[in-house]
């Protein structure tokens, strides 16, 4: 049992975390790096302690110091988020070692989902369905065994890792030594762990995941997220229930997805993610955490998954022992990220100068900023999750772009526009999606939505008048600060 939770990590899902500890009863401690020090976590938590350092190495990686954290603090457990040391089975083992709750699965389940080549390996002897491919390969000769074996294309992946790190899809034999090289180095400087395997590259699957939650006694699914809309492996845009998937693929899915976490020994929640090619699908790797798309999830069912990540570490059943929901309607999540889609996704970075948050029937924000929060380079570029909910995939694709045009993030470069031209698309709309989505519309990249620009037009024009009737009055006459408070949306709407 315990009271104190300490939460290791930061931005959205730190206060994910606490809102749900808060739900609960418990108390929560926040940990900051230097750039942080006035995140909206920090301010939120009930307690906060600094880690100090800049990059994540120095603080949120920090084993010892999150440690020292708890110890300090009392919190008798942690609950790592999602991303920096969520799916490290060694910090989890330490975790336990402390006498302290980890909340997420146990260490050995970690271990063994963890490492991709042996998570495969275990799945073929639970008689889950998993793409065609191989061990951990040490060499390329090796490497060009399995490939001719298996056939081109082929994706190449690292052994330990995920979020898109160390995988290349390659065309031809020709290219091979290149990319296993280049694989090699990206999973070495990404997770310390250089090992790679091979896998068939499926031309045009659909990526489908299935949410399961463990207690002691038993496993149960609460249904299926289609997370095809992705950028080099990232997710951009997830949506549950799946267009494509109806009753019997979702119980198929759901069974083998059960299956694959009884392997393990899983408890807490967690996801297990599927290639799908018509019918037929195939195990692509286990996330041994919460997921960051978890809020469509929630949408459509009503549960609480991290209420229910932290009961079921205190003892609880799952659901307080009653049977999964049903889904209910339709739910979608665009993720808001610093990143230019004109300039490549290229990472942007500034002061966020105005924050304005849609709201509504069916609409949720789940954020990590505020008016005045600095952005940089060394974390990861997410701002924020825009979810909603509706009776319908059709009425759910309007209430998003509704909001997306109602979402004021100001000061640098955002995905929002990419994501109001994805929702305006029809094979998006008719439900069209592979995870080759985002490669086969690249006019998408090119695009301002035409309600952006009406919207910048309108500001421009509204700012404009505001500024000369304040000059006109003698309070000012700097006509730059509201332009640039306003840029790129002003700026936008003179282009146009």
């Amino acid at each position: 049992m315990f009271d104190t939770v300490l939460i290791a990590n930061r931005g959205e899902i730190a206060l994910r975390v606490i809102r749900a500890c808060r739900e609960e009863g418990l108390r929560s401690v926040a940990v900051y790096s230097s750039p942080d020090q006035e995140a909206p976590h920090v301010l939120a938590a009930d307690q906060a302690v600094a880690l100090g350092g800049t990059t994540p190495a120095e603080s949120y990686l920090s084993e010892g110091l999150l440690l020292k954290a708890a110890a300090d603090t009392g919190a008798g457990a942690i609950h790592p988020g999602y991303g920096f040391l969520a799916e490290s089975a060694k910090f989890a083992r330490s975790v336990e070692d402390a006498n302290l709750t980890f909340i997420g699965p146990p260490s050995a389940a970690i271990e063994e989902m963890g490492d991709k080549p042996r998570a495969r390996a275990r799945m073929v002897t639970a008689g889950v369905p998993v793409v065609p491919g191989s061990g951990e390969l040490s060499s390329i000769a090796s490497a060009r065994e399995v490939a001719e074996e298996i056939g081109f294309p082929i994706m190449i992946k690292a052994a330990g890792g995920g979020g898109g790190k160390g995988m290349h899809v390659v065309q031809n034999p020709a290219d091979l030594k290149a990319a296993f090289e280049r694989a090699q180095r990206e999973a070495e400087g990404a997770f310390g762990d250089g090992r790679i395997y091979l896998e068939r590259f499926l031309l045009r699957p659909r990526h489908i995941e299935i949410q399961i939650l463990a207690d002691e006694n038993r496993i149960l699914h609460l249904g299926e997220r289609e997370c095809s809309i992705q950028r080099r492996h990232q997710k951009l845009i997830e949506e549950a229930p799946s267009p494509c998937v109806d009753e019997v693929l979702r119980e198929r899915l759901g069974a083998v997805a059960v299956q694959a976490a009884e392997a393990v020994g899983y408890l807490g929640a967690g996801t297990v993610e599927f290639l799908l090619e018509g019918s037929d699908f195939f195990f692509l790797e286990m996330n041994t955490r919460i997921q960051v798309e978890h809020p469509v999830t929630e949408m459509i069912t009503g549960v609480d998954l991290v209420r229910e990540q932290l009961r079921i570490a205190l003892g609880y059943p799952a659901l307080n022992g009653l049977d999964a929901p049903s889904p209910r309607g339709h739910a979608l999540e665009c993720r808001i990220s610093a990143e230019d889609p004109q300039k490549d996704f290229l990472p942007s970075v500034g002061r966020v100068e105005s924050l304005e948050i849609p709201t509504g029937p069916g609409i949720r924000w789940d954020g990590g900023i505020r008016v005045g929060f600095e952005v940089g380079l060394h974390y990861d570029p997410l701002l924020g999750k825009l979810i909603v909910h509706a009776e319908n995939r059709a009425q759910a694709i309007e209430r998003m772009r509704v909001a997306l045009e109602e979402l004021w993030i100001d000061g640098l470069a955002t995905t929002q526009a990419y994501h109001l031209s994805v929702l305006g698309e029809e094979d998006f709309q008719a439900g069209a999606l592979s995870i080759e989505y985002v490669q086969e519309h690249p006019e998408l990249l090119r695009l301002v939505p035409p309600d952006l620009q009406k919207v910048a037009i309108a500001t421009a024009v509204l700012c404009e008048n505001h500024l000369d009737h304040e000059a006109s009055l003698g309070v000012s006459d700097n006509k730059k600060v509201v332009g640039r408070q306003l840029s790129p949306w002003v700026q936008a709407g003179r282009e146009w």
